[in-house]
């Protein structure tokens, strides 16, 4: 921010070099009734934020310049330049510019100590003086996740806290679990003109946040990307699973073997697992080789639900198959009738074909001998003499009634 002159509240200092000294009192009250009086308004400067360790550059610049002596002041009002000699033994102050409108210094390794108002000083008529402020930003020292348990069990609420240690201004922390952001409760603890904030996280855990990283980012200006995490360890009991090795997605008929085989993941790895009848016994003839059960010839009575079952440190899970066996010809069958609907289909559809010939046929027939009708009736129309004569050669009076017959299939 640019900050434009002001007067001083107190005594004005004239450093000079050499066996000059400071102006008589009577100078000063001079100085101090024209700061009062608010002339002059030629110098500006910026105030500066810089990161604990780095370099602060304070300019003092006159905006119109007629070769007054320019002067930079540490908070202690202690002159650190007069124009371009430096009379503070503080080698971390470097001149970088000196000129009729410009003092600018730079100060190396800046720490918290150097924080506060410096007071750039114009000796005109009236004097001026601005000042401009140095904040000293402080990264965190240190972020560290504690977790309170190193391994969980799904289902359990665990407690995490993160903490942000001796910063300047307070951290702001934010949660991830994965890609997700989480809330936490953030508590701020002041030691002198530091901070330490801890925040903490519940979470309750299931088998899909096993392995998943939990992520303590900071928000802070003196410092991008600072983050650490923590990966969850969650133990979950046995997923079970059962499938049909054979017959693959085919019916389970009498005489023909059956196979099913039993996977089952956990955390930790299941190391029981055991197959059972529900509500039943086991038949017999039924071989079960690790998590496979093998049944090489079934019949009828086999019919039931057989279980899976798996268990580990945290609990124990199973998965059901419902056995239904049909008749040795059950497939065959149906078969048979899609083959009898085949031919049934065939047949009506010849018949319709049939059908539909016989009745164009006919048509073709009846428009023919139509024709042939209405002609026979005029005959003879054409040799009479007159209208009347006409009309009875074509009605062929009472002796052709007799010719004159109608066929109807």
């Amino acid at each position: 921010m640019e900050r434009a002159s002001e007067c001083c509240r107190g005594s004005v200092p004239l450093v000079l070099s050499g066996n000059q000294h400071c102006q008589s009192l009577e100078r000063k009250m001079t100085l101090q009734r024209a700061c009062e009086r608010g002339d002059g308004q030629n110098l500006v400067t910026e105030d500066v934020t810089v990161v604990e360790g780095d370099v602060a550059t304070i300019s003092c610049r006159v905006k119109n310049s007629d070769d007054s002596v320019i002067q930079l002041l540490n908070p202690n009002r202690q002159t650190i330049y007069f124009r371009d000699f430096r009379p503070l033994k503080d080698s971390r102050f470097q001149l970088v510019n000196f000129s009729n409108s410009e003092l600018r210094v730079s100060l190396t390794n800046v720490s918290i100590s150097d924080e506060g108002r410096y007071f750039c000083q114009l000796y005109t008529d009236p004097p001026q003086e601005i000042y401009t402020t140095i904040t000293v930003l402080v990264p965190p020292r240190n972020l560290v996740i504690d977790i309170q348990k190193e391994i969980a069990v799904e289902g359990e609420e665990i407690e995490l806290n993160c903490t942000a240690m001796a910063s300047r201004p307070a951290t702001t922390i934010r949660w991830f679990k994965g890609n997700k952001e989480l809330t936490g409760k953030s508590e701020v603890e002041q030691w002198s003109d530091m901070y330490t904030v801890t925040s903490q996280l519940l979470l309750k855990v299931g088998r899909e946040d096993d392995g998943v990283p939990v992520i303590c980012l900071v928000d802070h200006p003196a410092v991008k990307d600072l983050q650490t995490q923590r990966y969850l360890e969650v133990m979950y009991k046995p997923q079970v699973r059962v499938s049909q090795n054979y017959p693959v997605q085919g019916l389970t008929r009498e005489g023909e073997p059956l196979e099913l085989s039993c996977a089952a993941f956990g955390k930790p790895q299941p190391t029981d697992m055991r197959w059972l009848r529900v509500d039943d016994e086991m038949p017999q003839h039924v071989v079960v080789s690790g998590s496979n059960l093998l049944i090489s010839n079934l019949n009828k009575t086999d019919n039931g639900t057989y279980r899976c079952e798996a268990s580990n440190a945290v609990g124990k899970s199973h998965a059901d198959y419902m056995l239904f066996v049909y008749d040795s010809r059950a497939g065959e069958e149906g078969a048979i009738r899609s083959v009898d609907h085949a031919v049934v289909g065939g047949v009506v559809a010849v018949v319709v074909f049939a059908m539909l010939c016989l009745l164009i046929i006919l048509g073709r027939y009846f428009a023919r001998h139509k024709g042939t009708y209405f002609t026979h009736e005029a005959k003879g129309a054409d040799d009479a003499a007159d209208a009347d004569t006409a009309i009875i050669n074509a009605e062929g009076g009472q002796n052709n009634s007799e010719e004159k017959k109608e066929y109807f299939i």
